[in-house]
Order: structure tokens, then sequence, then C-alpha cells
């Protein structure tokens, strides 16, 4: 798909179709489609009126151009209240209109951006209806024997000429971004017998090799040898061995270093405390966390910021067997701290345990972590927000604030002694579970803060609810989201700023 920017008189645009957008507090249509409407004897003021269109948020009408102008349709969707308007509902635009495009099977089109203008944001919103076009379009039909051959070969975003230049940098990074969002939802929604830890490694490595990265990947007698045992009893109860991921970005010129953590279970059955069957569906997207490190990668390699990045991922899959660990084992991990297990299915935050050790020895300016941690942050937040927890309150406002230009929401949750009682176990330092039903999203990160040094700024991020949808919303088809891919590579190039 070819995304450019172009300006110019709308009526002059030759394309199949041009979209164009209507706030509520709009009475008349804009200049550019009163000019269209003329044009085509006053068709789409006609339709507007017979269908009621008021600007309603997403609400769209089609007006055929039958031979008229230079398009051939000529599609008005409502972008709701001005004073409600903000990036992420110019993204959700965007997907609204490359679907209504695909429905019509119309190849080549063009979205008037400038209509959306509200504060002389227009390149941001150039950047924002790019990223709303690509992931809007996303689909994973790679194993379906029928596919839709249809494709969107040209999409045209019109700005005003003053911020033409700008718009068209703003755009290339949505590009970009969106597209490192989608690498991230694909390797996601592939299934536990098509991504194992060796070939999450495998892509890594490709990676690398592609934008230079450096790179290693440790086996299974390599982590035993650093110690790693908590990671290694989650591994043993799998046919497919660990594979200990550790990527690095080395700019030229760096002005920080910071490292990134995905949690990288290929799969989760749960263990020996095995998943009822319908909660074990979609435990493919478990590995979540690690593919939006791979996706981060993807992003830095092609933008280039000054800032040293490690990806750290340790990729296991957790599965019932004879040599898989079992409930009431204590295990140290690599900082010497001992774990008594409540439960197999908690094993996310054990292999996170020795990736947060290991990459606190690389003495970084921060360390972030990605996992679907918990059920009980869904509980708490809902499907489609994150729950933001960590030692550092500046790093944790930093990343909220950018979410609120990328819109991926997330919400801190508050660490307090109380539920630091709860984690408490008999026998050892510390239990993988919390005693207490409550509050086990918090728990579960007061378990990860006893892993990092505590003189490194840290933030967990527990994404369980929006890695994944059943249903889809929004810019979001069924399956993989890609969350947070977009949000943490902007917080990154918001650091060399």
């Amino acid at each position: 798909m070819d995304i450019r920017i172009t300006s110019g008189r709308l009526k002059n645009a030759r394309t199949k179709a041009v979209i164009s957008f209507m706030f509520k507090e709009q009475k008349k249509l804009s200049p550019d489609i009163q000019e269209i409407d003329e044009i085509l004897g006053g068709s789409v003021s006609k339709l507007k009126k017979d269908l009621k269109f008021d600007g309603s948020f997403g609400k769209i009408i089609t007006v055929p151009a039958l031979g008229k102008g230079k398009t051939d349709f000529v599609v008005l969707i409502g972008a709701g209240n001005k004073k409600d308007f903000d990036l992420d509902k110019a993204r959700r635009l965007g997907a609204a209109a490359v679907r209504r495009m695909r429905e019509m099977k119309i190849d080549k089109f063009l979205i008037d951006g400038e209509a959306l203008s509200v504060k002389d944001e227009q390149s941001e919103i150039a950047q924002a209806l790019t990223e709303g076009i690509i992931l809007g379009d996303y689909r994973f039909d790679k194993y379906l024997s029928k596919k839709d051959s249809f494709q969107i070969k040209e999409v045209q975003i019109r700005v005003s000429r003053k911020y033409k230049a700008q718009s068209e940098k703003r755009s290339e990074i949505g590009k970009i971004l969106a597209q490192a969002q989608n690498f991230t939802r694909d390797i996601v929604n592939e299934p536990g017998n098509v991504i194992t830890p060796q070939k999450l490694a495998e892509i890594a490595e490709n990676l690398a090799k592609e934008y230079g990265f450096e790179v290693k990947i440790y086996d299974e007698d390599e982590i035993e040898k650093m110690g790693m045992n908590a990671y290694l009893a989650v591994a043993k109860g799998s046919a497919n061995p660990p594979r200990f991921i550790h990527l690095t970005y080395r700019p030229k010129k760096s002005k920080k270093e910071l490292v990134l953590i995905g949690k990288g279970l290929t799969f989760d059955s749960g263990g020996l405390n095995i998943k009822p069957g319908d909660y074990m569906r979609w435990m493919k997207s478990d590995k979540a966390g690690a593919c939006a490190v791979l996706g981060v990668f993807k992003a830095i390699g092609e933008l280039k910021p000054e800032i040293t990045v490690h990806g750290i991922i340790a990729a296991a899959e957790n599965m019932p067997d004879g040599k898989s660990y079992r409930p009431d084992d204590i295990i140290k991990a690599k900082n010497g701290i001992s774990i008594e297990i409540g439960n197999t299915d908690a094993e996310g935050r054990l292999t996170l345990a020795d990736a947060l050790c290991y990459a606190s020895e690389l003495k970084p300016d921060a360390i972030i972590d990605m996992a679907t941690l918990t059920g009980a942050c869904i509980v708490a937040l809902g499907e489609y927000t994150a729950g933001v927890m960590g030692n550092n309150q500046k790093l944790i406002d930093q990343i909220i604030d950018t979410t609120r230009k990328t819109g991926e929401w997330m919400w801190q949750l508050p660490f307090n002694d109380m539920l630091r009682e709860h984690i408490k176990a008999p026998s050892a330092d510390v239990y993988n579970i919390g005693t207490t039903r409550y509050g086990g999203a918090i728990t579960a990160g007061l378990f990860l803060e006893k892993f990092v040094d505590k003189k490194i700024p840290w933030v967990h991020i527990d994404i369980a609810g929006p890695a994944h949808n059943t249903k889809g919303w929004y810019y979001h088809p069924k399956g993989a989201t890609g969350f947070p891919v977009r949000t943490i590579t902007t917080f990154l190039l918001n650091q060399t700023d």
C-alpha cells in the first residue's frame, strides 16, 4: 500500500473516491465538499439531508458521482464532537475509511486530513490517519485456503500546503510504527506449533541480521550456568527447549541506555496446575510481551534513535510433564532469592524474575517489562487497558503520558505494604502467588520488584487485557493487537529530545 501526502483542491483530486469528515458542530458542508456537491448537482447535500447525517462519530454516507467530476464516489464520515476530538479518534477514522473502501473494492482513494484540523495539528493528524489506515487494513489470513486477493494500492492524505513537508515526515513515522505493530500482530497470531522458543530466537536473529543489531541466544545449558533456575523450572516440562534472547541496538551516539523485557511464553497450558479448556484457548498470545519487544526493535531499526536499547526475552513453553516443576517446589532465582511455588500457572513472573536479574546486571538507566501477566488485571481494568506499576513515578508518568497520543490505554495500579505481606512464603523468601485472591495484578508486580536493582528505575506493564481481543474494536481486528509497540517506541524517541 502506497500512502502519500498531498495538497490542493478536493474537486481536482484524480482518484476513485474522496473521503472527507464532518464534525457535529458543522451545520454546512465544508467549502471543498460544497464545490464537489455543486459539480454533482447537489447529490451530497440531498443524501445528507435524507439520511439525517449529523456528523455523529463513525456514521458514513456514500455518494456515487455517476460520471460527474474526477472521482467515482464521495464519502462523508462523522467525526463527532470537535471538543472531544483527539489523535486516536483520527486513527479510528483512518481505519473506518480503509475498511469502507475495502468493502467497496476501491483500491485508490483520498482522505481529507485537512477537514480534521482542530488546532493546526495537521502533521500529527496525518500520522494518526496513516497508522489507522495500516492498522485497520490488517488481516491474518496466512492459513486460509481462500484468501481475499483484493489489495489497497494507493492512499492520498490531503493536508494544507503549509503543513505538507512536516506531514510527510510524520506520516513516514506512522508507517513505521504501524508496520512494526502489524509485524508484532503476525507473530502473536501464530499458533504454538509454529512459534516455539527456538523459532522466537530465530526471528530475533533475523531482525539482528536485517538491522545490524547485536544478538546473543542462550540455550538451556547456558541458562542453567547463569543460575536462571526460576526460568528454567518453567521450561522443563516442555519438549521445546527454552531460549534466552538478548538483542542490542547500539547507535554511534547514545544519550541513554534502556532495557525492554517481554514475557515470552510461546504457549501456556498452566503446567501441572493445568488450565481448564476455555482458559487455555488463546494462550498462544502469552508471548505478546516478547513479540512487542521484537516489534519495537523493528521500529527502532528503521527510526534509529540516539539511545541504546536492550531487548530481553526469556522464551519458554509451560507444559505438564514428569519433569515439570510442582506446587510447593522451592527454586532459587539468579539473584539468590528463593521462591516457593504456590501455583505452576503463575509461571510468567518466574521467567521475568530471572530476566529482570539479568537486566539489572547491565546497569541501564531504566528497565521496562511488558507481560500478559494476570487475569486479575483484566478484572481490575477491563479488556482494553494495561496496568502500570513500578518503582519510579517519573518513569510511570512519562509512559502513561505517551499513551495520550498513541491511544494505547494504560492506568497506574498502586504498590502498598499491605499487599507485600501477601507474597511472603512460609518456607522461602517469596511466594509466586499472593495469599489473597484480591489485588492479584499488584501482588504479581510486587513479586517482580524483588528481582530489580532498587537503584534502577523500573516499570512493569501488565498487558493481559489489551494484547489480544476476541471480537475486534476500533482499528484492531479479532486477534492480536500489537499493544504497546507504538507507545514504547514513541517513548524511546522522546527520550532523545
